[in-house]
């Protein structure tokens, strides 16, 4: 039998997940455990009790998500609680089934009501209203928090939460609709500079502001987060308010945002806003005290990452057809 430690990334294709996969693939310990889609789905409940039951897990890092932007949100809601839902109680309750006693489960900034405090502390769960537009997948979201905390009360298992802000870097969606605003807006500016276009429309005031936190500090925040002692956990967090904010805690406007895109992009031309497309919430920027006082806090700043994720988006031509 190996000794190695055997740890599952449910999700291992996607962002955040092939980020964890990267970094544990470099720790000699362990060994990681991935399956496709087409392997294993993870909306089948007895696929993934059987997946567990025999594959012997030590740790479950549970990345699979169904993603998208506003635009994806509004469209497809039952997917998004359906299949996040799905994905979650599996996942969570085989983990339990088959004994393994450590699960880190990966959300989003989502879970917090429209009009919280900024910024955002965890404390602010459950206290308000959730924005209209991704409504169903924060509920998910909520509901996998409090699945985690649930078999932490009732059976002594140490699963965790971490919310983080959002992301973008290797492996993002590109999608020209169906996309988050950050690689929506490095596709945009390098097509706009491909085409020699001379002018770049921006959606919004350029008023609100957002924060962004590179993928990889995401994985090694996911990681340093599952890695601590149970009791460092324990008395930094709530049994009823488990979960870590991860982020950078530093926001910007997304006039800045698109600025230091176009700059990383390379694109000379002129940048218009169009102030009758809506702006969305003012401002959502993470309190990320809990996770500083841990010892954790994001390396990559803005325009570094903004460099990272548009030299992949460049080097990997086929996400220009996604």
């Amino acid at each position: 039998m190996s000794s190695k430690l055997r740890v599952f990334i449910a999700g291992h294709n996607g962002m955040v997940g092939s980020a964890i996969v990267r970094q544990l693939a470099k720790v000699e310990n362990i060994e990681v455990i991935t399956r496709t889609r087409k392997e294993l789905d993870l909306t089948n409940q007895q696929a993934v009790l059987s997946f567990f039951q025999e594959q012997q897990i030590d740790q479950v890092y549970l990345a699979a998500a169904k993603v998208g932007g506003i635009v994806a949100n509004n469209t497809y809601p039952a997917d998004f609680i359906y299949e996040n839902l799905m994905i979650q109680c599996n996942i969570i309750h085989s983990a339990h089934l088959a004994n393994i006693q450590q699960l880190l489960f990966l959300g989003s900034s989502c879970i917090y009501p429209k009009l919280a405090e900024q910024p955002m502390k965890e404390t602010a769960l459950l206290t308000g209203t959730l924005e209209e537009t991704n409504e169903p997948y924060a509920v998910a979201k909520i509901a996998g928090i409090k699945l985690c905390e649930s078999y932490n009360r009732q059976y002594g298992r140490d699963y965790r939460s971490v919310m983080p802000t959002n992301l973008y870097g290797a492996f993002d969606n590109f999608h020209p609709e169906n996309s988050h605003v950050i690689p929506a807006l490095l596709r945009r500016f390098h097509e706009a500079k491909l085409n020699g276009d001379t002018e770049v429309v921006a959606w919004g005031s350029g008023k609100p502001m957002r924060e962004f936190l590179y993928v990889d500090d995401m994985a090694d925040a996911s990681i340093y987060v599952m890695n601590l002692a149970k009791e460092t956990y324990a008395e930094s967090t709530e049994s009823m308010l488990s979960h870590i904010n991860v982020g950078t805690g530093v926001d910007c406007t997304i006039r800045e945002l698109v600025e230091t895109v176009a700059k990383v992009v390379g694109f000379n031309g002129s940048i218009k806003f169009d102030a009758t497309k809506p702006d969305g919430a003012p401002r959502k920027l993470m309190n990320v005290n809990r996770l500083k006082s841990l010892g954790w806090q994001y390396s990559v700043d803005l325009e570094k990452g903004l460099e990272l994720a548009y030299s992949w988006f460049v080097n990997n031509p086929t996400n220009f057809r996604k």
